[in-house]
């Protein structure tokens, strides 16, 4: 079966034309501050759009634009690397990341919404550059693919096959038959929480700028910040607890919040997934503030906020902070790194394993169990009162244990490059699970610009795998995904 190059690469030029418009939004920033760096921003939009529209001249009209699933999973790949290559001018032709490498990395963890950082004074960093910066979040926070699939019906392009490659995790069948409204309804949940999220922050007390920024980075749960301090920065217990609410928020089934702005709350607070993500959330919150209540804070709600916020924002991989929990003691730095593994729910903008795989290889574990007791009973897995078929239990079984293969063989790598244990098994894991800080020397109140150089492609590489959930990426590097049938 060969590859549908010109309809891969009619798609690929819409993306970088739409990557190049979404950059231009960056420029007003840099002119009302008077910063010359707007300068590279612009060329940077000219160039995403000159070269995305060369790709879509030379591809349109010409040949079949039916895609198959091999061609949908090579145009999610292909096209994060395109957006990537080209996400980084700004930040290369401003000067205000003139390394190439550590541009790369900051705009790889930019659009995979992982947020971990090279940048030690990001508050020397221009307006425009800052902006740019947290819409690469907010732009991967869905996915490009997502938008993409949107408009290009109206092209002539179906978008079934680039959503079931990388859209994360939405159930088809849920929200509209068509995939166009679902990708529709998709953004305009996404666009009216991050709008309504910048109102609060801005009426709570943030200026304008860090208002706009704080908004598309919480609702992509990106945590890139505009201060050095991130979230801690604001000394403002109402402005935590509305980050750590839209966080949660955010980092919940997409499906579930359309149903709750239906105000169906009968399938929100029945669904499976929703109660055992929050009371997880909470349970945990609850044993380290338990466990910090012999440090010398403040006052208890202080404490519980702390605790709640860095839960929270671990368990939803948006990577912001309000302390540093390497800080605390050895318990909560090994529970915090532990938690890198989890993520949140399915079909939301968050990274990592998610909730639902481990709760069916649980229940999966709890069966094997009980037929080793009753070797002659019958067993149904089920998840939120469905019964869940064993090819989708032997993929699970397959991610998982992929999925600590490929973090040990980082951790492995990351220590043949002459990093330390704790920053090696801490930062493949952030990097894996796109959370952002991790343990060692890349903890919250710490960057990744230490890192060797060959550490920062790998770890990026990483951040590609664990945003395409694995087996996308993997999938283009076996020999039977180029084989012609």
């Amino acid at each position: 079966m060969k590859f549908n190059l010109n309809a891969i690469g009619n798609i690929i030029g819409i993306l970088l034309m739409i990557n190049g418009v979404l950059m231009l939004t960056a420029v007003p920033f840099g002119i009302y501050f008077n910063e010359n760096s707007f300068i590279g921003i612009l060329i940077s939009s000219f160039l995403n759009i000159a070269v995305g529209f060369q790709f879509y001249h030379l591809t349109k009209n010409k040949g079949n634009k039916d895609l198959k699933r091999r061609d949908g999973y090579l145009i999610v790949t292909s096209s994060w690397i395109f957006m990537c290559l080209f996400g980084m001018l700004p930040y290369v032709l401003s000067g205000q990341i003139p390394s190439l490498t550590d541009a790369f990395f900051e705009t790889v963890s930019g659009y995979t919404t992982t947020g971990a950082t090279i940048l030690n004074n990001i508050e020397s960093l221009d307006h425009g550059i800052l902006f740019w910066r947290s819409l690469t979040q907010w732009i991967g926070g869905m996915g490009i693919i997502v938008l993409a699939v949107a408009i290009l019906p109206f092209l002539g392009i179906g978008g079934m096959q680039l959503f079931v490659a990388e859209a994360p995790g939405v159930s088809l069948d849920k929200l509209k038959p068509r995939i166009k409204e679902t990708a529709k309804r998709l953004w305009i949940i996404y666009i009216s929480f991050t709008v309504l999220l910048f109102f609060i922050l801005y009426a709570e007390g943030m200026s304008l700028f860090d208002a706009v920024n704080h908004a598309m980075t919480t609702f992509a749960t990106g945590g890139f910040s505009t201060k050095d301090a991130s979230i801690g920065y604001f000394d403002s217990p109402i402005i935590h607890y509305t980050i750590i609410l839209f966080m949660m928020i955010s980092a919940t089934n997409f499906t579930l919040i359309y149903f709750g702005l239906k105000l169906n709350f009968k399938k929100v607070f029945y669904n499976e997934e929703f109660r055992i993500y929050f009371l997880f959330v909470l349970i945990v919150s609850l044993l380290v503030f338990i466990s910090l209540l012999q440090y010398d804070i403040s006052s208890v709600e202080e404490t519980f906020r702390i605790a709640l916020f860095n839960v929270a924002s671990i368990i939803t991989t948006s990577g912001f902070s309000t302390a540093d929990y390497t800080g605390w003691s050895d318990f909560l730095t090994i529970l915090f790194f532990i938690l890198m593994f989890f993520g949140a729910s399915a079909g939301s903008t968050s990274g990592g394993v998610k909730i639902v795989r481990h709760v069916i290889l649980l229940k999966n574990t709890y069966i094997e169990l009980k037929k080793q007791i009753h070797q002659s009973g019958v067993f149904t897995l089920r998840f939120n009162n469905s019964k869940i078929p064993e090819n989708v239990v032997f993929n699970i079984l397959a991610f998982m244990m992929l999925y600590v293969v490929i973090f040990s063989l980082g951790a492995l790598i990351m220590t043949l490059l002459g990093v330390d244990f704790m920053t090696a098994i801490g930062s493949v894991a952030a990097s894996l699970g796109n959370v952002g800080p991790g343990i060692g020397s890349v903890g919250p109140d710490a960057t990744y610009s230490s890192i060797p150089i060959a550490g920062k492609w790998f770890l990026a590489l990483l951040m590609f795998i664990g945003r395409l959930e694995l087996f996308t990426f993997l999938m283009i590097l076996t020999p039977v995904f180029w084989k012609h049938n």
